[in-house]
This record gives C-alpha cells, structure tokens and sequence, in this order.
C-alpha cells in the first residue's frame, strides 16, 4: 500500500501563518487607498484597471505559495511502500516425478512429461512461501532440486528435465525413497511428497510400499497423481526410421498408488488429460494450505525534491515579473 507521511510534521504548524499573511496583505491594501477626495480627480476614477494592475497581486500569490512549498519541504515528505511479511508455519514439498520413455506419450498435449511439468510449474508459482524440491526417476532416481524457496531456480531446473536423463524404466520405490530422504529431517509442520508416475514399477532395489511404510515412519504424507488416459495411448517406439507412435494400453498401478496415499494419510488422483492434470493440483493445493502470520514493514523514499523545485519555480517567477513587466508597479 502507497502513501505520503511527514518526517518532521510539526513543522506543518507553520501553515497556520498563511491565512494570517493573506489578512495583512489585504488590510495593508486597503490602507494605501487615499483617504482624501478631491473633485477634480472624480473624471479619472471612471477610468478600468489594467491587466497589470491585477497581476501586481500575483506577485503575492508566487510569495505565499512559495512559502507553503518551503514548509513541506522542512516536513520533509515520504513516500512509503507497505509489505507483508509472511512467515509461514511451515509446508515442505517434494515433487517426485516420473520421466521414463512411456512420458512422451501422446495422449496429453504436447506429451505426458511437458504437460506435467507445465502444471508443476503452476503449482509451484502458486505457493510462494513453501519450500519446494524436486526428485526425477525412471530406472534410476536423483534429485534435481533440494528443497528450496528460491522458486525461479527450482522452476529453471524443471524446464531442463527431459526423458533419457536417466536409464529408462520405472523405479517408483526407488523415486519415493528418494524424496523421502530429502524431506524426513525438515523440520516443518508438514511434509509432503508428490509422486507422478504414469506406469508399474518394474525397476529398482526398494519397492514401492516399503518405502510407503518408511514415509509414514517420518510422518510425511504423499499424494500420488497416475497419468494416461483410459484405454489405448500413442507411447513412442524407436525404430530404423527413428521414433513413431503407436497405439498401446495404459497401463497405471493404481492399486499400489492407492495404498501408497492411504498408508501416509495422502490421496490418489488419476488424471487422464490435461484439464484433469490442472484440478489434481488445485485439489492438492486446496489441501495443503500454509497458514501464515502476518508481519508488516514499510520502505520510505524522500519526496522532498518536488516541493523544492515549486517553491524555485515560484521565487524566480516572482523575481522575474518584479523587474520586468511589474517594475514601475511594485
């Protein structure tokens, strides 16, 4: 919020002098007409004022003026900027997403792993004051960003994952477990873990409700998002001719992803196109809220310049009609 303040205020009390010189200058006008009458002068007093006589009275109006600026200027005036402060009680989150070779599937625009991470990215940009990670996985699993509040990195360093980082395959054991050694020594209120994937766990050392039981040992809680439409999907094949599309069952284990949200205390989401992507994350992000204390401060900036160069302005006006037009009037 926006506003002028005064530094030095009581220098403002000056102000009260100008009704009190606006009086004087009409009292002392009125004592210089001539208090005597004479006949002979009755012809001329037929005569108009002229412009200039008027404009003698500016002369007075530059001075007052002048004089009002002069006294803002000692007030010194201060723009002020007024921020929140907001210190969260504390929310961490780990997005743990699925980039295997079934991501570039056709079935979301442009693809599976572009329309998550575009999501991703919302979803990220509408919390501003969580802390947020990031954990890749396919056959294998490393973590592209710590948790983090400096969300412009975090979102650069999503726009740079891709399919075939990684040996392909899907580790979903192995990218939870992952994203749960990143998070178990937060000391947040909440902890939460996002795990996108869109196949069945066929890779990896640890398996997948394992390392559910090991998250809700840390008492973090993970939402687990399957992606792919119902039915038959365009996956990519490589082939002597380079990569084509072709046709294949969607193939999601949505019974592990389950039991994966109920053992932690999370939820399952299937979403089978982008507008389904989008509301998963706006649920999630309706169920994780911050809860924020207030605390606020103010930037000034001195105002004082302006005043000043009125208050010029004016006194050189002054001085300029004084000596010129105005000379045989003053």
């Amino acid at each position: 919020m926006n506003g002028i303040i005064f530094a030095d205020p009581n220098f403002l009390y000056l102000l009260l002098l100008v009704p009190v010189i606006i009086a004087f200058y009409v009292l002392k006008q009125h004592n210089a007409s001539a208090s005597l009458s004479m006949p002979e002068l009755q012809p001329f007093n037929q005569a108009g004022k002229t412009f200039r006589n008027y404009l003698r009275h500016a002369l007075f109006a530059f001075r007052v003026l002048a004089f009002v600026f002069l006294i803002l200027v000692l007030a010194r005036p201060q723009a002020t900027n007024t921020f929140q402060d907001m210190s969260t009680e504390g929310i961490d989150i780990m997005l743990t997403m699925d980039i295997s070779g079934s991501m570039l599937a056709r079935d979301f625009k442009p693809d599976r792993l572009e329309a998550s991470k575009n999501v991703a990215t919302e979803f990220i940009s509408g919390r501003p004051y969580d802390r947020i990670g990031l954990v890749v996985f396919s056959g294998e699993s490393f973590t592209q960003c710590p948790l983090t509040t400096d969300h412009a990195v975090l979102i650069n360093l999503m726009r740079e994952i891709k399919s075939g980082m990684i040996e392909d395959g899907t580790a979903i054991g192995m990218g939870l477990a992952n994203a749960i050694n990143r998070i178990k020594d937060s000391e947040a209120k909440s902890k939460v873990i996002i795990l996108l994937t869109d196949g069945v766990n066929n890779r990896g050392e640890i398996a997948p409700a394992t390392a559910a039981e090991i998250a809700k040992t840390y008492g973090i809680r993970v939402y687990t998002i399957g992606v792919g439409t119902q039915g038959m999907a365009p996956y990519p094949v490589q082939t002597p001719f380079g990569t084509r599309y072709q046709n294949m069952p969607v193939e999601i284990d949505e019974a592990i992803l389950t039991q994966i949200a109920r053992e932690t205390g999370g939820r399952y989401f299937r979403a089978t196109d982008n507008n389904k992507l989008v509301e998963v994350y706006n649920e999630i992000d309706k169920l994780e809220k911050s809860i924020i204390d207030v605390r606020q401060f103010s930037k000034k900036e001195e105002k004082f310049l302006w005043p000043a160069f009125a208050a010029f302005c004016l006194m050189a006006l002054e001085l300029i009609l004084h000596y010129t037009l105005l000379r045989n009037l003053t």
